[in-house]
């Protein structure tokens, strides 16, 4: 009886112990790619930072959720147009706009570089150059002119409410996007030494069979709640999209870095919204 209380107490302490350390994971994932407070343990420790790119998708469901909050509150009292600047700004505002940091460096890296050390020296300038100042306000407007369109267009043609759409559909998107970030981390080098890396180089490790399922979970869910043809058609295009830019930073700098990381989640951010508009537009 003495042996068996022994061994149930140390399954629990086991159990215990097992939790702590995925909440600390989680947390370095939350830390890593949002400004939201985390507990005082948390840390840059490689031991989690590595471990960390499993819950990228899940981060996804919580920037996804601050921005939806923002836009249905906001549509209680704004237009549709100021709406969605408002969920805008609270996206930046909610990851320290570091996607979008990243993708400014990738159009000032590759615009005007032309060899790998080139390339590499402009992205980690903190200064911004034309070509991501251009490619910046690209993208966000592309971004606030898509939302605009699709908002009215998911009530129109669903039938249901776009105080229920609107969630699950950036709950969506921001889980499905950074999903595009791991599978590149899974399949594609990561080129950046550490000495000219903007991100630590260990969030960039492979995971294993197990925890790539797990994110490929997270970033799939959200799905289950809106048209099957969305995901049919959204998951093809994100992984050619994702395909193709891997292999355009694989030729030049032979790999990817943190920045392109961040220059791939915002790209599959807007083909999502893209790809949802003409689904909704045209069937």
């Amino acid at each position: 009886m003495r042996r068996q209380d022994e061994n149930t107490s140390n399954q629990h302490s086991s159990n215990t112990t097992t939790l702590k350390k995925e909440l600390r994971i989680f947390f370095t994932a939350l830390m890593f790619l949002t400004r939201l407070p985390v507990p005082r343990m948390t840390d840059h420790s490689p031991e989690y930072l590595e471990k960390s790119s499993r819950y990228f998708p899940l981060i996804g469901w919580i920037v996804g959720g601050i921005s939806a909050g923002v836009l249905l509150l906001a549509l209680q009292v704004l237009s549709v147009e100021l709406a969605v600047l408002a969920m805008m700004i609270a996206s930046v505002l909610t990851t320290g706009a570091f996607h979008e940091d990243g993708f400014a460096d990738v159009c000032d890296g590759f615009g005007g570089g032309w060899t790998k050390q080139n390339i590499l020296d402009i992205m980690k300038d903190s200064r911004l150059g034309t070509y991501g100042t251009i490619g910046l306000i690209s993208i966000l407007a592309a971004k606030f002119l898509l939302l605009r369109e699709l908002l009215p267009l998911m009530e129109y043609h669903s039938g249901k409410s776009i105080y229920l759409l609107a969630p699950v559909t950036l709950l969506a998107v921001h889980g499905i996007s950074r999903m595009m970030a791991v599978i590149s981390i899974q399949f594609y080098p990561y080129v950046t030494p550490d000495d000219v890396s903007k991100s630590k180089p260990s969030a960039a490790q492979k995971l294993s069979p197990g925890s790539f399922i797990v994110a490929l979970i997270f970033a799939l869910l959200p799905f289950l709640f809106l048209p099957l043809s969305f995901l049919g058609l959204i998951f093809p295009v994100l992984l050619l999209g994702t395909v193709l830019m891997n292999r355009y930073f694989k030729k030049w700098i032979g790999g990817h870095t943190g920045d392109c990381l961040g220059s791939i989640q915002q790209t599959s951010e807007i083909i999502c919204y893209l790809t949802m508009l003409i689904l909704w537009k045209f069937t």
